[in-house]
């Protein structure tokens, strides 16, 4: 894996909310849950974006594909917008935590995916 300490650390907490997530809802489907197609797509995607993240494979490309699915998350599956009461409030927690994860990507991507070059 490459950078230093930090900043695998860093990477693998990101990768661990897709790992996490997209393995559960798949296996939740695995064992009877009833799940539409689109959510059984999605959460394929976000668990092997999330795999090769931890692996720090082609970060800048595989971060930006996952900031892109993070932001089309928020918008369609967290419309606080539409809501109001508790309902919005809860609604509104999770569309942030899902920018705030977008953040994180972004920096991702600035930071995560340099080779440094050796000069002899």
């Amino acid at each position: 894996m490459r950078g230093n300490g930090l900043q695998v650390t860093a990477r693998l907490l990101l990768a661990s909310v897709f790992v996490v997530m997209g393995g559960y809802r798949l296996w939740a489907a695995y064992n009877g849950a009833a799940t539409p197609g689109s959510t059984l797509v999605f959460s394929s995607a976000e668990l092997a974006l999330g795999l090769l993240i931890a692996f720090g494979w082609r970060l800048r490309w595989t971060a930006a594909l996952a900031a892109a699915l993070m932001l089309v998350d928020a918008a369609m599956s967290h419309p606080f917008w539409s809501l109001a009461g508790a309902e919005r409030s809860a609604q509104l927690l999770h569309f942030m935590k899902n920018i705030g994860l977008v953040g994180g990507l972004l920096l991702l991507m600035a930071n995560g995916g340099h080779h440094k070059r050796r000069h002899y």
